[in-house]
């Protein structure tokens, strides 16, 4: 069992935002000995019944099978801004999540939000949410809340994670009858992978545009982070690629974010360091005052990134649709000349029957012959990188066979 604490103070309460963090340092106990919780806690966990001291709705949130290829899942509580009003409160919530069968598997999280003084006629309710991962399998949630006055509101629940039939042979990362915090960071270091011994590593090349769905968006909403993010991290953990040159660019901002040449490893902190530089919803006069100037980046952008002096097994691009008013120039395409990889595009589109048409970018990939996927759910981004990365193998065995590459 795991104690997991986290602080978090919302000034207007209206709409706070919980997610359990781990501290570095926390002692993981076991034995089945439970964590020190404050007073009667425990007790109100192992009862398991509902309490309502303290008004509050409770909602538990179906586990969804995220890009990260891990189960999200958590509650939503709201609670009578009635029932804060007066001096400062504390409310501290506390919960225990339990694979079925496996009490050696509980997971403990502890909440506190400061609520500042609210007048006694405030109206309305406040809405607090938290979440945590688990990989495939049931549980069990036990649930409380307590303010000042220590009065309790109480409740349980079971989650159910699983995979459709067809969709077993997923490799989730996150094992199952497993309960983890939710990632606070999108940019972590990513663990080690360890890489095939058989036969020389892959090598590839990346060319990921990091920008919203929504294409003239002003921000890059963390959902379409997540997912492209998710992008690299399934493509960087696959055994069987050991070499990664990575080019991150913005289409709206006309701007490559961040690059790396031939490494071991991609690295998503400096990814994330470029990222917080980005901001979208502003354009240089230059480029507005020519209606090209997107078309232009992009063919730039081929010219130059597709023509590098040692040719990588394959060219991976990887984004949402890039949709311009004219496409990249059959003789800009033609100047790159044929390539003797494979050229794949993994195309992030959560609405695609919506936007059912091929994008610039895929009229750049249809040029050299490449192949597209749609990636709308996890399940497509886990297939489509199996997928490709067995078809970048065969196609390397067929090049050194002297055979020609045929998509």
């Amino acid at each position: 069992m795991q104690l997991i604490r986290s602080n978090a103070f919302n000034a207007g309460m209206l709409a706070c935002l919980l997610s359990p963090v781990y501290l570095q340092g926390q002692a993981f106990l076991a034995g089945g000995k439970a964590p020190r919780l404050f007073g009667t806690d425990m007790a109100i966990l192992e009862a398991g019944e509902p309490r309502q001291d303290l008004p509050c709705k409770v909602e538990d949130t179906k586990a969804l099978l995220g890009f990260d290829l891990k189960f999200h899942t958590g509650f939503e509580v709201s609670v009578p801004m009635r029932e804060l009003a007066g001096s400062e409160n504390l409310l501290t919530i506390v919960f225990r999540v339990r694979p079925e069968g496996k009490p050696e598997g509980d997971r403990y999280f502890i909440q506190r939000i400061r609520v500042p003084q609210l007048d006694e006629d405030a109206k309305g309710d406040a809405f607090l949410q938290g979440g945590f991962d688990v990989g495939e399998g049931k549980y069990q949630v036990e649930w409380l809340m307590r303010d000042r006055a220590e009065r309790v509101c109480s409740q349980t629940w079971k989650v159910d994670a699983s995979l459709p039939q067809k969709d077993k042979q997923i490799s989730m990362n996150e094992p199952a009858d497993t309960v983890e915090p939710s990632a606070t960071e999108q940019f972590q270091e990513e663990p080690p992978v360890s890489r095939s011994a058989d036969e020389t590593p892959l090598t590839v090349k990346v060319l990921i545009n990091f920008a919203p769905q929504r294409a003239r968006s002003a921000t890059l909403q963390p959902v379409d982070t997540s997912a492209l993010v998710s992008i690299l991290r399934t493509i960087s953990r696959d055994p069987r690629i050991g070499k990664f040159s990575l080019v991150a660019f913005n289409m709206q901002d006309q701007k490559v974010l961040y690059k790396q040449e031939n490494a071991d490893r991609i690295d998503f902190p400096k990814i994330g360091e470029a990222l917080r530089d980005l901001k979208l919803g502003t354009v240089d006069l230059k480029k507005l005052a020519n209606k090209n100037s997107e078309t232009e980046f992009l063919s730039e952008l081929l010219q130059k990134e597709v023509t590098g002096t040692e040719a990588p097994d394959a060219l991976i691009f990887a984004g949402p649709k890039v949709l311009l008013d004219q496409n990249v120039p059959q003789e800009a395409l033609r100047s790159v000349g044929s390539l003797d990889y494979p050229v794949f595009y993994l195309n992030y589109n959560l609405y695609p029957q919506q936007i059912p048409w091929r994008d610039s970018i895929g009229h750049a990939v249809k040029h050299f012959h490449g192949i597209e996927y749609t990636i709308s759910r996890p399940r497509d981004l886990w297939f489509a990188v199996s997928e490709m990365v067995q078809k970048i193998g065969k196609a390397r065995q067929s090049k050194r066979a002297g055979v020609a590459l045929i998509p």
